[in-house]
């Protein structure tokens, strides 16, 4: 396909640093490109970014996608000049080893997950499960130039670029750049919207939602709406069909649980019925473990009712995160034509 949306910004979003609590040069992204898109935009003490578009009407909805990929902290450096690390999100250990880093101390050393060669492994080590905390990253100095240069705090980011794979689209921190890609998209389409519409960039999901739940209070939305990536288990290594929870090039994913939350079925339904009626490529989502912005927002300041969007992507937390081309698209149609088709008059009340 040749995709209707802007590539340049998505890679740009994409291949951008940004861990929990120091989204800096996300937020420097979202902010210059809601100044276009918005009639104002704050951020708040956490970091997180507000995008308002008026409305005609008080009654106000928040669309959310956070800005935060997962990553790591050093907690200590070795004698020997190896840096050791604390978890800024949910990693696998096991898709660690043999990975290229960057390291933002002083200045952005480049560094690599070691992993011991296979030929000297003992058996107890073939045993032995991977963990975080056996991740040792070597930045290809001696240990003064280490002690100079990285600190314990300093942060660290997978070294990835974003490129296209036929009609779709890989790299790191998909989750969430891409819903927070067509979060900007959608701003860019709408006009003289019937209600108030406050687009939401939120910081530090990938370390419990902190970001909207506190949004939440903020600007106590009517009605609530995140954007995040799901589960594509569309792979050999998954048997059963039913749990592959989406699949890819078969539309947006309109979200009916996860881990964290159940949307309002009133939400969903008319979800669903904005997708048929505009002929938008869908599929429903049932996540079994992983929450999102969306249960953020749903009891924070008081009962609300919310929905979900999600992008089907396939190895998430990893840094080959996979998505289709069409259901980027798809999504970006769907959010805009709910937006646009939302007056404040939809009871979602049950």
């Amino acid at each position: 396909m040749s995709f209707e949306f802007d590539y340049d910004l998505l890679c740009e979003l994409t291949e951008a640093r940004g861990v929990p609590g120091y989204e800096d040069e996300v937020r420097e992204i979202v902010r210059r490109e809601f100044a276009d898109r918005a009639d104002r935009v704050r951020t708040d003490a956490m970091g997180n970014v507000v995008a308002t578009v008026e409305g005609d009407s008080d009654y106000s909805v928040a669309v959310a996608a956070h800005m935060d990929e997962i990553g790591f902290m050093v907690r200590h450096v070795t004698d020997e000049g190896f840096v050791q690390v604390d978890p800024l999100g949910g990693f696998d250990a096991r898709v660690l080893r043999a990975q290229r880093v960057t390291v933002h101390g002083e200045e952005d050393l480049t560094g690599v997950i070691g992993s011991v060669p296979p030929h000297t492994l003992t058996d107890e080590q073939r045993e032995e499960d991977d963990e975080v905390s056996d991740v040792y990253i070597d930045v290809g100095r001696d240990a003064e130039a280490v002690e100079e240069l990285v600190g314990v705090g300093d942060l660290i980011t997978p070294d990835q670029t974003t490129t296209r794979m036929g009609d779709r689209i890989t790299g790191k921190a998909l989750d969430d750049r891409i819903c927070l890609f067509a979060t900007l998209e959608a701003a860019a389409r709408i006009e003289d919207p019937d209600v108030t519409i406050h687009f939401a960039a939120t910081v530090q999901e990938e370390v419990g939602l902190r970001g909207a739940r506190a949004l939440g209070v903020d600007i106590d939305p009517d009605l609530a709406i995140a954007l995040d990536v799901t589960v594509a288990n569309d792979v050999p290594q998954i048997g059963d069909a039913a749990d592959a929870v989406t699949e890819l090039g078969e539309g947006t994913a309109i979200k009916l649980k996860d881990s964290s939350v159940i949307t309002s079925p009133k939400v969903h339904g008319r979800l669903t019925d904005v997708a048929e009626t505009e002929g938008i490529d869908h599929q429903h989502e049932v996540l079994p473990a992983g929450g999102t912005d969306t249960a953020g927002f749903q009891n924070t300041a008081g009962a609300k009712p919310v929905g979900a969007i999600s992008i089907p992507t396939r190895y998430l937390h990893t840094v080959t995160e996979t998505a289709d081309g069409d259901d980027v698209a798809a999504t970006i149609d769907l959010l805009t034509a709910f937006l646009e088709s939302e007056n404040g008059d939809h009871d979602y009340t049950l």
